[in-house]
């Protein structure tokens, strides 16, 4: 099993793949449409994705979290200032 403490790295890890394939997937798709050979273009094209993709998950991650806290309230204050 995997220490918990990975469980970002983890998450980054998936997510930037499962997400790289499906933009990828659509662009090779849009680009060349359903041909011969449009599975062996997309996997390079995925590959590639997927490499620039997860370094900036783990990148990036920590600003959306601080931009999701920053725009929404926490359930105590929305409360109170709602009466």
């Amino acid at each position: 099993m995997i220490p918990a403490r990975f469980a970002p790295i983890l998450f980054g890890f998936f997510l930037s793949g499962l997400m790289s394939a499906l933009v990828s997937g659509v662009s090779t798709l849009r680009a060349v449409g359903l041909t011969d050979g449009v599975v062996a273009l997309w996997l390079g094209n995925w590959l590639s994705s997927w490499a620039v993709a997860f370094p900036a998950v783990l990148i990036v991650a920590p600003l959306a979290r601080r931009l999701v806290a920053w725009l929404t309230t926490p359930r105590a204050q929305r409360g109170r200032s709602a009466g």
